[in-house]
């Protein structure tokens, strides 16, 4: 991609690795912007993992039922959250013991908003910002 394109080479390399994956609803989501992340996207599809086995499911019903039933929530808030893939990715990452990366960060108790961060602390699955990710992994990019 035209933007940092190291950093689009390095998470080919993370993924080609084993370290990084998403899954296949977040492909659905980007393979239909019609941008440049959308031909980035479609031509990586083996890393999007399926969301289809039995237990995957079963957490995001368990996922999508925690969500739909929280008061204090706008319900255009919660209805876009479960429009999403956000609820999928929470559901494989229960399952599969993953680490979500996002930019979202943690809403205080009162707000409106349906975050990831605030929905993973409830089913106690670990997230991190792009940049922990990246300082996680170690990742470099050297100007030449």
């Amino acid at each position: 991609m035209e933007f940092c394109p190291a950093y689009w080479n390095w998470l080919d390399q993370q993924f080609n690795s084993g370290q990084l994956a998403s899954i296949s609803s977040v492909y659905d989501e980007l393979a239909n912007y019609g941008d440049e992340l959308t031909h980035w996207v479609k031509e990586r599809k083996e890393q999007f993992l399926p969301i289809s086995e039995d237990v995957t499911q079963e957490k995001y019903i368990e996922v999508v039922q925690y969500v739909s039933e929280l008061d204090n929530k706008n319900p255009e808030n919660v209805a876009n959250f479960l429009d999403k893939a956000d609820p999928w990715l929470i559901a494989k990452a229960i399952v599969t013991g993953a680490t979500i990366v996002t930019h979202e960060v943690l809403d205080p108790p009162n707000s409106k908003k349906v975050k990831i961060p605030n929905i993973c602390k409830v089913f106690e699955v670990n997230y991190i910002t792009t940049y922990l990710l990246l300082r996680q992994l170690e990742a470099k990019f050297i100007l030449s």
